[in-house]
């Protein structure tokens, strides 16, 4: 994308060892994690830039990143006669540089050379965690026209808040003038509230304003402070020290957004995809959400009863209960189970009619969940095995537990991916 005479380069974070959102990232990126029933996190950044015109886009990716690696290959492929791509960068030794990413400015600093390029300008810096839908290019046109050598998106947030966020000071013409990085709860922030100004432009009732995590830089200003190695965090290091030496804007941004951080944020988000008044919606015709095109079937729904849940394809619903619930692809219910609350990852396979009989005749107990089974507050990773009559239920009062194939995080259930739960369990 061309901005100002220059062209943009879009690099989505997708390295984190996503610690907050374990088991769920046991196996995979955090940014690999499913989203929705057939999405994962990483298509919310990249359709994002998609949609605002960016095709030159790199992914960085560093921990249990071979899922994540082969989605965006089988996802995001533009045609011979397209300048687009959508590239993979893992973490790698070089001569000049051993180390593995040591935070996201560092992340950045490794691959610098493939950013900047003769001919561009402007650097779109994105976290590959959050779920939103954000014009970018708008974004860019914001920093164009402010003539900002640094662009942070920032969210309107109260003040309860805070202490989750690097928390931003503004002036009148929206220029940042201090960046507070997790201040704590009793620390005083009267100096960074909102300008009535801003809050009137925007139409918040919120007194302050967190980072998103999304940045545009100008190349020179990346450079500048990408020279220097000690300067390893966007947030913690680099913001800081920019306000005395550039024109750091904020652009305040009025959509939703969740940072998918932790078990509790994943979980609740999800299930805010049901309901009816959902802020966020994946059915937008001008602004869709791209992942993998996979030939499923439809799915098949007999004599159950599905009330405020999300089905994705190739899935068999027979006779089961699903309330408030996402119920992933390929996923099997049978008759009797009951799922609320709860969200189930469906199957990266088929095991169906005579590779179910067979498990059985072995033994075995079949892919999906089992007659009469009941889930409720509850996260069936892929590809788990959930006995007849299990009983899985979560409690806000549950404190957190590990036992290998399951696990309680915030008094969430989690079954991990290929776990067995034999039948009439409770957990």
């Amino acid at each position: 994308m061309a901005t100002g005479g220059g062209r943009t380069m879009t690099v989505v974070l997708g390295g984190g060892r996503g610690t907050r959102l374990y088991p769920l990232t046991a196996q995979r990126a955090k940014p690999a994690v499913p989203l929705g029933g057939k999405y994962r996190l990483i298509d919310i950044p990249i359709s994002n830039a998609i949609n605002s015109g960016l095709r030159e886009i790199f992914v960085l990716t560093q921990f249990n990143s071979a899922s994540l690696n082969a989605h965006i290959a089988r996802t995001y492929r533009f045609d011979m006669f397209s300048n687009g791509f959508v590239e993979v960068l893992a973490a790698e030794q070089t001569d000049g540089d051993a180390a593995w990413f040591q935070g996201t400015a560092d992340a950045v600093r490794q691959h610098l050379h493939r950013f900047a390029r003769p001919g561009v300008e402007n650097v779109v810096i994105l976290s590959g965690d959050h779920l939103y839908r954000m014009a970018y290019d708008e974004l860019i046109a914001h920093h164009d026209e402010v003539g900002a050598d640094i662009t942070v998106a920032t969210y309107p947030v109260h003040r309860h808040e805070c202490d989750g966020f690097g928390v931003l000071a503004s002036d009148a013409e929206g220029f940042i003038t201090a960046f507070r990085e997790k201040p704590g709860a009793d620390e005083d922030l009267s100096a960074f509230r909102l300008p009535k100004k801003v809050k009137e432009f925007v139409g918040t009732d919120k007194d302050y304003t967190a980072s998103m995590g999304v940045y545009v830089f100008r190349v020179d200003a990346l450079k500048e402070y990408l020279a220097d190695a000690s300067l390893v965090d966007f947030g913690r290091d680099i913001l800081p020290k920019a306000l005395d030496r550039h024109k750091v804007s904020s652009y305040v941004f009025d959509g939703y957004w969740e940072d998918i951080g932790t078990i509790r944020s994943f979980y609740e988000a999800n299930l805010l995809l049901c309901e009816e008044d959902s802020p966020f919606r994946f059915y937008v015709p001008e602004a869709p959400i791209f992942t993998r095109p996979r030939f499923l079937p439809p799915s098949v729904m007999r004599q159950g009863h599905i009330e405020r849940s999300l089905v994705a394809e190739g899935s068999l619903v027979l006779g089961a209960r699903v309330v408030r619930s996402i119920i992933g692809l390929r996923s099997w219910l049978q008759p009797g189970c009951r799922v609320e609350d709860s969200i189930v990852m469906g199957a990266d396979f088929y095991e169906v009619h005579e590779k179910r009989e067979a498990v059985e005749a072995a033994g075995g107990i079949p892919l999906g969940i089992g007659d009469g089974a009941s889930i409720q507050q509850a996260i069936i990773d892929k590809n788990a095995r959930i006995g007849a009559g299990a009983v899985i239920h979560g409690n806000d009062d549950r404190p957190d537990e590990d036992h290998g194939h399951w696990a309680v995080r915030d008094g969430i259930v989690i079954v991990a991916k290929g776990a067995t739960i034999p039948p009439g369990t409770v957990l």
